[in-house]
C-alpha cells in the first residue's frame, strides 16, 4: 500500500502532485472509497452534520472528497463486521483510493482491526491510503498521550504500526494552542522513536519503503 499522510488533506499542488504521482493517473481517472469512521470517536468532529459534510465533499478547509474523483463511494468501517465478506472486500480490491477522514486515532485504529481490513491492507500494494490527521496517525506505532480521547478495551495509545514513525499533526495551528512547537517536542521526548510535526500545508508520502516529506508550509523530524 502506498500511503499519503496529510494534516488537513490535500491542500496545496505539492500535496496534489504526490497523490497524482502515487495514483499512476489522474485524480479524473481514479475511484475512491471515503472513510469517515475515525469523526464518530472524537468529540470535536463527530457524529453529526460534520461526518455528512466530508462524504458530501462540503470540507474546503481539509479538501479530498471533492478532489474530482471518477467515482467516490462510503466505507463504513463499524457496518463491515456485520456484512459477509464479498459485499465489500471487492469494493475495496477495485478502488484506486481510501480517503481516510479526521477524529480519533484510536477509535480508527480499533475499528480498522474490528472490520477486518487490516488484514486486508497488505494485498493492496497499488492503492493510496490518503489520511487526514487521525487517518494518518493511525498508521504509525504511537500516537502519543497528548492525542488520547477515546480509549481502547486495552488501553494505551498504540495505533496500527504499519509505519515506523509517529506524526503530531496540526503544528503551530491557530485555532490549536496546545500544538506549538514546544508542545511538540515534549510530546516526540514522549514518543521516543521517529517522528514527524508537520502543519496543515505538510504530508508525508510513503511507496517502496521510502519516506519523503511534502511541504508548502513547515515541519520538522524528531528522533531516528
Amino acid at each position: 500500500m502506498k500511503l499519503l499522510l496529510t494534516s488537513a488533506g490535500v491542500r496545496n499542488a505539492s500535496i496534489q502532485a504526490a497523490l497524482v504521482g502515487l495514483l499512476g493517473k489522474p485524480i479524473a481517472e481514479a475511484s475512491a472509497l471515503c472513510i469517515p469512521t475515525a469523526m464518530y470517536g472524537h468529540p470535536m468532529v463527530g457524529p453529526g452534520w460534520r461526518a455528512w459534510q466530508f462524504i458530501a465533499g462540503k470540507s474546503a478547509e481539509t479538501p479530498m472528497v471533492e478532489l474530482g474523483w471518477k467515482s467516490m463511494g462510503v466505507l463504513e468501517l463499524t457496518a463491515l463486521p456485520s456484512l459477509d465478506a464479498d459485499r465489500w472486500v471487492p469494493q475495496v480490491r477495485e478502488a484506486d483510493v481510501l480517503l481516510v477522514a479526521g477524529g480519533d486515532a484510536l477509535y480508527l485504529a480499533h475499528w480498522v482491526r474490528q472490520s477486518g481490513l487490516a488484514d486486508l491492507l497488505p494485498s493492496l500494494p497499488d492503492t493510496v491510503w490518503v489520511g487526514l490527521s487521525a487517518g494518518s496517525m493511525v498508521m504509525t506505532p504511537r500516537i502519543g498521550e497528548d492525542f488520547v480521547n477515546w480509549t481502547p478495551p486495552a488501553g494505551g495509545d498504540a495505533a496500527l504500526g504499519l509505519v515506523d514513525f509517529s506524526i503530531f499533526p496540526h503544528l503551530d495551528h491557530p485555532s490549536l494552542p496546545e500544538n506549538t512547537l514546544a508542545d511538540a517536542e515534549r510530546w516526540a521526548a514522549d514518543i521516543a522513536g521517529r517522528s514527524y510535526a508537520i502543519d496543515d500545508e505538510t504530508a508525508i508520502k510513503v511507496a517502496d519503503g521510502a519516506v519523503e516529506v511534502v511541504s508548502e508550509g513547515h515541519w520538522k523530524r524528531f528522533g531516528g
